[in-house]
């Protein structure tokens, strides 16, 4: 490699550091691949004659915001364990590093790449010839972009060579827009995330129905710096700015309507940036009779569609679950996905990545989120489990990514209506008991619904707070989250929830509808309410969970497999309930339930109000 090319990167780099990772801790989803990164360790070694060059220069040129990149590298000393990573902002150590510690020297390199691939990966004869050629798919992420190519494998990085930059066009471009249901069912919000301070650019949304009238609507704007995340790897090498995160509210809205619309910033000198243009249906007025289909799961993550960053097969199955949603995108109105959402664990990068790979879904039907453990966990700030599984971001990039209509977005439970159906979503990284805030919202969402209009009631949190009958819960003698359906199993009964949801185990189940005693589990239920039936559906993506060598009585259906629940609700009185494998979208377990009115008032256990004789 020519030398200039590397004067930008091998300035700063003076000395290594003996900072040490902190420790991390899964919930069953396994490392963050790029925690396996040594960064702190990375030596500079530079071989002039080894060289890495990518292809073309300006992405984006047509307005695309991923593109594929020819990445060509040459390693006289070639290695197995060597590996291209691919940094952005190219420039990747310019920056003096800051040490958590002060009584530690400062760390060489300052962030991790925000995707790596080793050198052999599809190069038989790279250990013979030192030759090798990746083909890698790069986002619009407000940044240019370099590869590095590393000898000494993850934990002992030595540098070897930089590549020449690459960008986009405009890697400010707005770009990945989430829609969200709004407060009230005829509103909707859109999201999107952009390189324009309000200082640069005013944000707005066009938008109107289709062949319509046109409308602009503005748009809030959000971000946070470093100083909002808790802890390490968030606030140190996984730290990279967000972006600028836009909200705009579309109100209104007329049911079931066609609308289109455009994310726009005006510049200050009056020029207008547009991203590509987009659709979605308006949601249905609360109790509407009509066809609904919701998609519900968790646990997805994100992937890489060129391969890099798999290391265990980290979310092995969040390409082929996001393929499947896609495909049927027409025959869908709602998704709802109940935490552990991206798995970036301190790693910023990974949100732009998760966002742009759901796009197709997020930006034509409302993309609705929970909370997980690996959102919102961390020691000493309020978490209901104090462990690392956020990797230092304690919630702030997921409740600023994406908008929920809660009250407080940090706290992250709220309720959501879609035309006969009430989701009550429960955070279950806060507590949950009787006595608390969220208790009492919980039995609120419950009992304010109109079971005449929106029949059909669910339950959503990440963690089982029902029933699960995975190897994890088995050992520890609960079969659910500790403390779970203890507290929360007579409003289920007093209200009559249909179904309850849940990820954080890595596969599917269905219970029998299950309350102090099992009833009989079928493929069709009718008449009176008896109980709820629970289901884990937390195998969109994340590695999967072992299930109890034992059966379990309540236990009716189980798969160790990826996959995804849709709900079809024909009517108020018709319900089918479906769950499809993510590797071919095929159905693999239903049932259907049948319920009039007079059924949903029909008394069952503890489930009536008294009664007197008087007349």
């Amino acid at each position: 490699m020519r030398a200039p090319l590397l004067l930008w990167a091998a300035a700063t780099w003076l000395a290594v550091s003996a900072v040490a990772h902190p420790g991390r801790r899964g919930g069953g989803g396994g490392e963050q691949p790029l925690s396996r990164i040594a960064v702190e360790s990375a030596v500079l070694a530079v071989d002039d004659a080894a060289h890495v060059r990518a292809s073309p220069l300006v992405l984006g040129l047509k307005g695309e915001s991923s593109e594929w990149v020819d990445v060509e590298f040459f390693h006289p000393d070639p290695s197995s364990d060597d590996w291209i990573g691919v940094f952005s902002p190219a420039d990747f150590s310019a920056a003096i590093c800051e040490p958590e510690n002060p009584r530690q020297s400062p760390p060489v390199l300052c962030s991790a790449p925000i995707k790596y691939q080793f050198a052999t990966f599809k190069n038989d004869g790279y250990n013979k010839t030192g030759k090798g050629y990746l083909k890698l798919q790069l986002i619009n992420q407000r940044g240019d972009f370099s590869f590095a190519l590393f000898s000494g494998g993850l934990l002992k990085p030595k540098l070897i060579a930089v590549s020449n930059k690459v960008a986009f066009a405009n890697p400010k471009a707005p770009v990945y827009p989430r829609l969200a249901q709004g407060k009230s069912w005829n509103e909707m919000t859109v999201t999107w995330t952009s390189g324009y301070d309000i200082t640069e650019a005013v944000p707005f949304v066009e938008w109107g129905e289709k062949g319509g009238r046109r409308f602009l609507a503005p748009a809030g704007t959000l971000t946070f710096d470093r100083n909002s995340m808790c802890g390490a790897p968030a606030r140190t090498v996984g730290w990279r700015h967000p972006g600028y995160i836009h909200t705009s509210y579309l109100k209104d809205l007329w049911p079931d309507s066609r609308y289109t619309y455009r994310l726009g910033h005006r510049l200050m000198n009056g020029t207008r940036v547009w991203s590509k243009s987009y659709s979605f249906r308006a949601s249905p007025y609360p109790g509407q009779d009509s066809l609904q289909r919701v998609v519900i799961f968790g646990d997805m993550g994100k992937a890489e569609a060129d391969g890099s960053n798999e290391f265990n097969n980290f979310q092995p199955g969040s390409l082929n679950t996001t393929y499947q949603i896609t495909s049927d995108i027409e025959n869908i109105d709602m998704v709802v996905h109940i935490g552990d959402i991206c798995y970036a664990n301190g790693y910023l990068s990974q949100w732009d990545q998760f966002t742009a790979q759901i796009e197709p879904i997020a930006s034509t039907v409302p993309y609705m989120v929970g909370s997980g453990n690996h959102e919102r966990d961390w020691p000493g700030t309020g978490s209901f489990y104090g462990n690392l599984d956020s990797g230092g971001e304690c919630g702030v990039p997921a409740q600023t990514v994406f908008y929920t209509p809660a009250e407080n977005r940090a706290k992250f439970w709220y309720a959501t209506d879609y035309g006969m159906f009430r989701f009550c979503v429960a955070h279950t990284e806060e507590d949950w008991r009787p006595g608390t805030e969220q208790y009492r919202f919980i039995e609120r969402c419950l009992s304010s619904v109109d079971r005449q209009k929106q029949p059909w009631l669910v339950f959503l949190a990440h963690r089982v707070l029902g029933y699960s009958s995975c190897a994890y819960y088995e050992s520890e003698g609960t079969f659910e989250e500790p403390m779970g359906r203890e507290a929360l199993q007579e409003l289920w009964q007093k209200y009559k929830v249909d179904l309850a949801f849940y990820g954080h185990v890595h596969s599917y189940e269905r219970t029998c509808p299950v309350y102090q005693c099992v009833v009989d589990a079928s493929d069709h239920y009718s008449g009176p309410f008896q109980a709820t039936t629970h289901v884990v559906v937390g195998g969109a993506g994340a590695s999967l969970s072992e299930f109890a060598a034992s059966k379990i009585q309540w236990s009716h259906f189980t798969d160790f497999d990826h996959g995804f629940v849709k709900l079809t609700a024909f009517n108020h009185s018709s319900l089918l309930f479906e769950y499809k494998k993510s590797r071919d979208g095929n159905v693999y377990d239903r049932f259907t339930i049948s319920r009039d009115y007079r059924d949903v008032l029909a008394c069952s256990v503890d489930n009536c109000p008294r009664t007197t004789l008087a007349s």
